[in-house]
């Protein structure tokens, strides 16, 4: 259970995320193979292009070389347009050859009627290379208008021709990019909705489980909440308990053996009255002792056990004596201010008299204090105790003893705060607020008349 919200959350989101890395991967490389394509498809229209346009060039240039050398007066002349035309001859072979590597296959028949034509062309002009002054002077006129212009106009045409191929087939190339950006497109929106489906799919897992998983935890949860609330009434049946068991031993205490540690006082001092034997008082006198020592033991016990003046006389005289035998007991100053109502619920009266006991104690045992302040007071609403003592203090994030927990038990199981401020050296300072009911009247007990004990 720990570790599969983990594997299904990587499983789910991650596997989205690979769809659409994926998706991006194949859309990236399809359109730099586009890219490519289309470049180098316009780079090789553009070299073939070039290279026809040399053919060309050098076609056309060549006439006019020809005709230089025809009309040439001196031989001299001749000669150096004859070495022109040679340079050209070279030149338009260069072009050929290297448009032959790139040529397509509707080409091939232009292409070598071109090549044809091209070579005929030099094998006629190769002829008047060998003219005399005289031939050149007799035939220079028919020859360039009857051969050459006519050999030259066809050998253009056919490179135009070939020009045109050229175009087409730079057509044909955009038509096969335009396709395959239609197929970029097509496998696009298939990966977009191959994504969208897949990311829904894993989607849709995710949430079921993780609303399974809070279901789950709900579920959980609430047998938490459940145990923890039947755990709170038992701890609260067991405090009644404890106060139930504790009120019950302090009444058999003073009702049964404090009368019976009384009776034998009284016999005691009924024996005393009658002037025994000088041997037989002092063993008397040992009983008395005995019984008064006994009878003030069982007082003590039964008051601490369960002070029967908290169930007679209320929750101000309790801690009033609370506060003056703590002040006997431990000589600290015991300060005492409270301003309560007559009634408080059972409960309530209980909590505020251990709280104040407990904290008294704590004082005392571990805090090593010399003066303590406690506050008892209502507000609307709720009831407020503070115990501020001058001891030694404590971290209360480390140290939390059993009886701080008991006390913050008893004023968490009625629904109040539990707050303890204190650090090392600064004393300590208790707060408790517990929430009350509305009570018949708003009768208040004055405050302490001698609140210093």
């Amino acid at each position: 259970m720990r570790q599969r919200p983990w594997l299904v959350l990587v499983g789910g989101f991650g596997g989205l995320l690979l769809l659409m890395a994926a998706a991006e991967t194949g859309a990236l490389l399809f359109l730099n193979s586009l890219r490519h394509s289309g470049t180098e498809l316009q780079s090789h229209f553009l070299a073939r292009n070039r290279t026809l346009e040399q053919i060309r060039s050098d076609i056309y240039l060549s006439g006019t070389f020809a005709r230089d050398s025809l009309l040439a007066p001196e031989v001299s002349g001749a000669r150096a347009q004859i070495a022109s035309l040679e340079g050209l001859r070279r030149e338009t072979e260069t072009a050929l050859e290297r448009y032959s590597q790139s040529i397509e296959p509707d080409e091939t028949a232009p292409f070598r009627a071109l090549r044809s034509e091209i070579e005929a062309y030099w094998k006629v002009l190769d002829r008047t290379f060998a003219w005399t002054a005289e031939e050149r002077s007799r035939e220079r006129f028919a020859f360039f208008y009857e051969e050459l212009i006519p050999r030259r106009t066809s050998m253009l045409q056919i490179a135009d021709k070939i020009a045109g191929l050229n175009e087409e087939s730079l057509k044909r190339g955009d038509e096969k990019l335009g396709s395959l950006f239609g197929r970029l497109q097509l496998g696009l929106v298939l990966t977009i909705a191959v994504t969208l489906v897949g990311g829904a799919a894993l989607a849709a897992l995710t949430i079921f489980h993780i609303l399974r998983l809070e279901g789950e935890v709900e579920r959980r949860l609430e047998e938490s909440v459940q145990a923890q609330a039947s755990l709170q009434e038992l701890s609260a049946k067991l405090l009644r308990a404890q106060e139930e068991e504790r009120r019950a031993l302090s009444r058999e205490l003073h009702d049964e053996v404090g009368q019976s540690f009384s009776a034998v006082l009284m016999e005691a001092e009924n024996l005393l009255d009658l002037d025994p034997a000088a041997d037989v008082r002092p063993r008397l006198e040992s009983i008395r002792n005995v019984a008064e020592k006994g009878i003030n033991e069982i007082r003590n016990m039964a008051l601490l056990l369960r002070p029967s003046m908290l169930d007679d006389f209320g929750l101000v005289p309790a801690l009033d004596w609370q506060a003056r035998e703590t002040a006997k007991r431990t000589g600290m100053h015991v300060q005492l201010n409270s301003e309560l109502p007559d009634e408080l619920p059972e409960e309530h009266k209980t909590c505020i008299y251990r709280v104040v006991q407990e904290a008294l104690n704590n004082c005392a045992r571990h805090a090593q204090a010399s003066t303590v302040q406690v506050v008892v007071r209502r507000e609307t609403g709720k009831i407020l105790l503070s115990v501020l003592d001058d001891g030694s203090g404590f971290d209360p994030a480390r140290v939390r003893g059993l009886g701080l927990r008991g006390m913050e038990e008893r004023v968490r199981h009625l629904g109040g705060t539990f707050v303890v401020d204190s650090e090392p050296g600064r004393g300590t300072r208790l707060e408790i607020a517990l929430p009350l009911a509305s009570l018949n009247g708003d009768h208040r007990n004055g405050t302490n008349p001698n609140p210093a004990v």
